[in-house]
């Protein structure tokens, strides 16, 4: 669970920072700035790559982070809190 809640806080980080850099809110010729989003887009490109590849173009908007925070929260948690319950109550 923490693993999850680790790489949705990365999620949300990649997308505020990609919004920054595109109104040039920071400097991409700022080392430590350039570090940091090479950083989360390397954490987070490997699970946004395969939703983008399922999702239809909506010109410059890209939906997949807020499709893999949806399934993360509505379909990952849940599964796992499952599976967790199911192992501590099973009796053997």
């Amino acid at each position: 669970m923490l693993l999850i809640q680790v790489f949705t806080w990365a999620l949300l980080l990649s997308c505020l920072m990609s919004m920054l850099l595109a109104f040039g809110v920071l400097d991409p010729r700022n080392r430590v700035i350039y570090n940091i989003a090479v950083f989360l887009n390397r954490v987070t490109e490997p699970v946004l790559a395969p939703v983008r590849n399922i999702l239809p173009q909506f010109g410059n908007v890209d939906f997949s982070p807020l499709v893999v925070l949806l399934l993360l929260q509505y379909v990952l948690v849940p599964a796992i809190t499952r599976l967790f319950w199911m192992a501590l109550t099973h009796t053997a």
